[in-house]
């Protein structure tokens, strides 16, 4: 997927003065990260990876890292692995005055500062459509593949005006949703 080069592309629009992105990344981000990388180097930014071996997280220690590396600005990859500390990591990025990317609404809804994806919702629908025509008879084995063909910018104002930044009105005009 190239979602993730475009959700550091969107926060460097976000942020145009940003130097150095802090990106949070685990066992289960690796292509993504790389990805990342590549497009950090075409935007010309720095990255402070923060690497999480193993559950359970040390977040604190984490922020305080990306504190020192005087970042910018969070890039959390996206993984499972986060969802146990959605409110936390929104908190702490808060607390830290570190615009966040993430990669689902629901990390929006949390407190972060701004997402671009897949529209989660829509896609486990779809999956349960799916369901219902197997169980109709149909053979899993014939029902198509399909790829994501929705996906939604999402900013929370509220967090914005925390971290004291003005969202452009080109960015605003292109979300999906605001939350207040």
């Amino acid at each position: 997927s190239e979602l993730p080069a475009k959700r550091l592309e969107l926060l460097k629009e976000l942020l145009p003065g940003m130097g150095k992105v802090a990106v949070f990344t685990n066992e289960q981000t690796t292509a993504q990260l790389a990805l990342v990388q590549g497009t950090a180097r075409r935007l010309g930014l720095a990255l402070h990876v923060v690497d999480f071996k193993r559950p359970p997280f040390d977040y604190q220690a984490g922020f305080a890292d990306a504190s020192r590396a005087k970042t910018d600005a969070l890039f959390v990859l996206g993984s499972g692995l986060w969802v146990p500390a959605r409110p936390l990591i929104s908190e702490l990025a808060l607390k830290a005055r570190l615009p966040t990317v993430f990669h689902q609404a629901h990390w929006v809804e949390a407190g972060g500062l701004m997402s671009y994806g897949f529209n989660f919702p829509k896609m486990w629908r779809r999956g349960a459509e799916m369901l219902v025509n197997v169980l109709r008879g149909a053979k899993p084995g014939e029902i198509p593949m399909e790829q994501p063909t929705e996906y939604e910018l999402v900013f929370n104002q509220k967090t914005a005006k925390a971290l004291g930044i003005k969202i452009p009105q080109t960015l605003l005009l292109r979300a999906d949703r605001v939350v207040e």
